[in-house]
């Protein structure tokens, strides 16, 4: 066990010291976020945004971090040690999360929401230690609750030479739809530029292959889960999403084609059928290996 990870068992009862530790942020659900969002996904907006009612994860574009630049760590994130807790290992990842949708966040509304941290825990994993982190999320429009998430993060040490590959796990079932999508770097600088993400895997290919051990940029989990509930949303328009659960599996790479896919989880299930559906979704690279995998509930109507 390196000293940086000894580090990390030593500080663990005061990375648990963070345990609901919160945070309140208000935010207005202004137009050109969407238009930007629109854009980037290749989708035409309504020439009238007022009152238009937000795609499901479409609310990652607000409540951003607008932290100086003097408080940012070499990856590009804040520094740790705010509001969340000063976990000494070197990668940061989203791991996954979930989420219950009440009611549609629209264009013109005043929003708000509170950040609780719930849960710190650590293990040993394949490549060495883990930390979790577990942030639930409530977004309100008065004292109506919208959404309720969860967020999970994983810290971890850069891996060595000789640790594990990622894993190799194949699709849950043949696909009902699909799609590819080219992972270009303009893709990830705007969605980086929209959601405020100056973690340098992102952009920086250099700090990405030299520093964090990649083979090239990497995709942002939040931006594969979007693009999961869009394609759903195009081949289901009528769709309501009441829940959505997602979970990392390896990392995605830029700059090679991936495939966004998906089917209902009872196989009788049709697109046009109206009522209520659970689908399965997931994303795979160029090799055919799932890098996300996720669960919708949802209503046809």
């Amino acid at each position: 066990m390196t000293p940086e990870n000894d580090d990390v068992l030593v500080q663990f009862d005061k990375l648990k010291s963070w345990v609901g530790r919160q945070e309140t942020r208000i935010d207005e659900v202004t137009p050109m976020p969407v238009r930007m969002m629109s854009a980037t996904l290749d989708r035409q907006p309504p020439d009238e945004l007022k009152d238009y009612a937000l795609p499901a994860l479409w609310h990652w574009l607000y409540f951003l971090s607008a932290t100086a630049a003097s408080e940012l760590a070499e990856d590009g994130h804040a520094k740790k040690g705010r509001f969340f807790p000063p976990v000494p290992l070197s990668r940061r990842m989203w791991a996954g999360g979930e989420l219950e949708f009440a009611a549609a966040l629209k264009v013109g509304d005043v929003i708000k929401r509170v950040s609780t941290i719930s849960d710190v825990s650590h293990k040993m994993g394949s490549s060495g230690e883990l930390v979790f982190v577990s942030v639930n999320h409530d977004i309100y429009n008065g004292e109506h609750r919208l959404i309720r998430e969860r967020q999970d993060l994983v810290y971890r040490d850069t891996p060595g030479a000789d640790a594990p590959p990622p894993r190799q796990v194949r699709p849950p079932a043949p696909a009902l739809w699909s799609k590819i999508v080219e992972p270009s770097p303009a893709l990830l600088f705007r969605y980086s530029a929209l959601t405020f993400n100056a973690h340098r895997i992102h952009y920086d290919r250099d700090y990405a292959v030299e520093v964090d051990g990649y083979d090239d940029l990497v995709v942002h989990g939040p931006l594969v889960a979007t693009l999961l509930l869009d394609l759903l949303l195009e081949m289901c328009p009528a769709a309501v999403i009441h829940g959505f659960a997602y979970r990392g599996v390896r990392p995605l790479l830029a700059n090679t084609a991936f495939e966004v896919e998906g089917c209902f989880s009872e196989p009788g299930d049709r697109i046009l059928e109206a009522g209520h559906k659970s689908v399965l979704l997931w994303a795979k690279d160029a090799q055919g290996w799932v890098t996300m995998r996720a669960q919708a509930d949802l209503t046809i109507r």
